[in-house]
């Protein structure tokens, strides 16, 4: 796989330019009501749908190596896996996305589309083509189930 950036630090890095542009002339500052709650509430399921996944590769006993999708022991299609083929960037999204109201910039917000365009490039679409030639149809047959996001 070509990528060797880690998306937590894809993440961190993100989070951070997200804080730097919220400081910015560029942050475009909006009040959001209860931003605290609202925040909290994201960055929690994100974190709750990450460790849902995680689990699941684990019951599986395959690699949760996001660098090492061809070391992959099993096509993991049970649990939080049957509503996201990506879960873990899913919640690593939510994540963010509550930094993001954390912040309450619509500049620092704009960093979230970068992400998911990064994530999506990336990681997904090279761990997508290790896991079909891995897995083959039944991969394929997947695919067409499940949607890479939600």
């Amino acid at each position: 796989m070509k990528n060797k950036i880690p998306p937590p630090i894809i993440l961190l890095v993100s989070g951070a330019l997200m804080w730097l542009i919220s400081r910015s002339t560029f942050a475009f500052t909006v009040t959001v009501p209860y931003a605290l709650v609202f925040a909290l509430s994201l960055a929690v399921a994100g974190l709750v749908v990450a460790a849902a996944a995680i689990r699941e590769f684990r019951r599986a006993q395959t690699t949760v190596n996001p660098l090492q999708p061809d070391a992959a022991s099993a096509l993991v299609d049970s649990g939080i896996f049957l509503r996201s083929r990506n879960p873990m960037y899913l919640g690593l999204l939510l994540v963010l996305s509550g930094w993001a109201v954390w912040l309450q910039s619509l500049g620092a917000a704009v960093v979230l589309v970068v992400f998911w365009l990064l994530i999506t490039e990336l990681q997904i679409k090279p761990e997508e083509t290790a896991l079909q030639k891995n897995f083959g149809e039944p991969y394929a047959d997947y695919c067409r189930r499940v949607r890479r996001w939600i």
